[in-house]
């Protein structure tokens, strides 16, 4: 970590947005960090984009939120001048603006979206993160088009962090690797940075997979790409989330709750003592 901070603040900061994040819907590749890891690399993206308009495509994570939480407490001294989260979960949305809302933290932002839709937004983001569903069953293909929109984000100039699996016990995430840093470089785009084997995730069925920080950065005047455009390419869209896992729904919407913040009627039932 950058400078000293407070560990114990930091974490308790970090435990905030976790009990504000919604539960992850694990078909959707919602598959939450661990929380020692978020408050590592929350300071991480605070320092690599301090002062930067910054862009997530998708945050199931709430890393952004950790980010402007931090730095709005004082416990970081640095951090983006503004961040956007585009998510196509209307819950994450929600939880998002409803914590700036309540926290009064004016530079961040999320808005509902899809990445096989155009990207809404104007280009006017200098960095871009992402932590895409994974690719193991299409070599890469879902995190190639959530870089893609990062890319179109920074309109082509800047730089841009992807999170995705790295394990040497596993062919796929280094086939997952090599397909997306191919994918970048035909953009403009070199790997500045590689953090190898970084983060660990609440994952039942593989509880020691792992995850590293990829950060590439455009090359000196790389020329502005075309205009975003909608996605409908099947092949991609029949393994998105995994093997057979089609892309089929456009927005997770929200339930309306007046008790946001505790747990749902619909997760518990009481077993009386007269019983």
């Amino acid at each position: 970590m950058t400078g000293d901070i407070d560990l114990k603040a930091a974490i308790n900061a970090v435990s905030d947005v976790v009990q504000n994040r919604p539960r992850p819907i694990r078909e959707f590749d919602q598959i939450y960090m661990k929380t020692g890891d978020m408050v590592m690399q929350s300071e991480f993206v605070a320092n690599w984009a301090r002062g930067k308009r910054l862009a997530f495509i998708g945050d199931g994570d709430s890393i952004s939120v950790c980010v402007a939480y931090l730095h709005a407490r004082g416990i970081v001294q640095y951090g983006p001048s503004m961040i956007t989260v585009f998510d196509f979960d209307e819950r994450i949305v929600g939880a998002i603006n409803r914590f700036a809302d309540r926290e009064r933290l004016e530079n961040l932002q999320a808005v509902l979206y899809n990445c096989i839709d155009a990207l809404p937004a104007a280009k006017d983001f200098e960095c871009f993160y992402t932590n895409p569903p994974w690719g193991a069953s299409n070599n890469g293909s879902s995190v190639n088009l959530f870089v893609q929109r990062g890319i179109e984000a920074i309109n082509y100039i800047g730089e841009g962090m992807i999170v995705i699996a790295d394990d040497e016990e596993l062919e796929w995430p280094a086939e997952v690797l090599y397909q997306v840093q191919s994918f970048a470089s035909a953009r403009g785009f070199f790997v500045s940075r590689m953090m190898p084997r970084l983060h660990t995730y609440h994952l039942d069925d593989a509880p020691d997979l792992r995850s590293c920080n990829l950060v590439i950065k455009s090359r000196p005047g790389n020329p502005a790409g075309p205009s975003s455009e909608s996605l409908r390419d099947s092949e991609l869209l029949d393994n998105f989330y995994g093997r057979d896992a089609k892309l089929r729904v456009k927005y997770v919407r929200e339930k309306k709750r007046l008790d946001y913040g505790h747990a749902s009627g619909d997760e518990y039932k009481f077993e009386f003592v007269e019983d």
